[in-house]
């Protein structure tokens, strides 16, 4: 008889019994590396990735200032990205791989990466259906995207848990190190991920893979995110026992809602260590950061892929950044409220550098920072 998609799940979960050995290390601890992949999409990148290629070299130059960066790139795009990081001051610490992939959003097709207690580093492959597949997903194919995690543990020589048939992201989860997972019930209980599974059996699903003990749900993340709401925009652990949460006071702003609730879950809960958590309100920007007419004109879609609108409302928050070893690289939007992230990142991490960096070109795209970066812990 043809096992159940839950069923299936369990026994991989059973006979990889993660839990007991791997655990997902917080992204604030130490890294090998970084994965970004080259922006060439024409329905992502505008203008063929013209303005997005410099940014995200920029931000692949700040990375590599503190941790190898693994740029991976298509046949037909690998000599213009050497090209072009080449030109970057930390270049002798990135490598450029040939892996082919629908799009750039390194964080949700890269593996995710747990370690053991002697320091054993292996990937997990998940399974990826463009956020959400045919019921939401925002293009009609990403069958390169779903093999991305796999392919790049062959050509760094990691091992490789394949978690099919499970649906998840890497930007759907954050883990403070210690057995806390955060997520966001609007995407992982999303009809596009795994609608024959329970809250119950995708909480223990993220237990026993990324080693966890308590899985927080928040109800939503930033308003407008085409992603169903990740985690990784509205919400990011400093340390244990503390987290940066996207905020407004603005309470005619449809965010206002949505933070609030958060806020107050997060009061309410412990970690998995019985911690009462340190939550750090960073505002998200001021004024809404919407695409242009001009914008929208440098977009080619092709058939069944999410079509952007002028005027349209961009999910913009500071929470999107990275942690590299020494370093937060934190997105920028030409707002007022730029100066004041900056500030509030300071003070929430004293022993890194700041790099703020203009990120409009990689907002436009659909995402930021943090979504185009996964990090591999050393």
């Amino acid at each position: 008889m043809k096992m159940s998609k839950t069923e299936m799940l369990n026994n991989k979960i059973n006979q990889y019994n993660l839990k007991d050995a791997f655990i997902m290390p917080g992204e604030f601890e130490q890294h090998f590396g970084c994965i970004m992949i080259w922006p060439v999409r024409p329905g992502s990148w505008i203008y063929e990735g013209r303005d997005a290629k410099k940014t995200f070299c920029e931000i692949a130059n700040a990375i590599g200032a503190d941790e190898k960066l693994f740029m991976l790139a298509d046949k037909e795009h690998v000599k213009e990205a050497k090209q072009m990081l080449s030109k970057c001051g930390n270049y002798e610490n990135m490598q450029v791989l040939e892996i082919a992939s629908d799009d750039a959003w390194a964080r949700d097709v890269g593996p995710t990466f747990v370690r053991n207690r002697e320091g054993e580093v292996q990937g997990i492959s998940w399974t990826f259906n463009a956020w959400g597949g045919t019921y939401d997903g925002l293009y009609a194919h990403w069958e390169k995207d779903d093999l991305v995690a796999k392919e790049l543990c062959r050509q760094l020589d990691y091992p490789c848990v394949d978690a099919t048939p499970f649906v998840l992201e890497g930007g759907s989860v954050h883990t403070d190190g210690e057995g806390t997972i955060i997520t966001t019930e609007a995407c992982l209980l999303s009809p596009g991920r795994n609608p024959s599974m329970t809250k119950e059996e995708i909480e223990q699903a993220l237990c026993n893979y990324l080693g966890g003990e308590k899985v927080i749900w928040l109800p939503h993340g930033i308003y407008g995110d085409e992603t169903n709401e990740h985690v990784d925009n509205v919400c990011a652990f400093v340390k244990p026992g503390t987290v940066v949460l996207a905020w407004t006071d603005d309470e005619n702003d449809p965010q206002y809602a949505y933070s609030k609730e958060a806020y107050g879950v997060l009061c309410n809960e412990k970690d998995a260590k019985g911690r009462t958590l340190e939550v750090i309100k960073l505002p998200i920007p001021r004024k809404p950061v919407c695409i242009t007419k001009e914008e929208c004109e440098g977009f080619v879609f092709e058939e069944g892929e999410d079509i952007r609108q002028a005027g349209e409302r961009l999910a913009a928050s500071y929470v999107n950044f990275y942690i590299s070893n020494h370093s937060i690289i934190l997105p920028q939007f030409g707002d007022e409220n730029d100066g004041l992230a900056v500030q509030l990142m300071e003070h929430a991490f004293p022993d890194r550098k700041i790099v703020p960096v203009m990120a409009r070109s990689v907002i436009v795209g659909g995402g930021n920072i943090h979504c185009i970066t996964q990090q591999i812990p050393l």
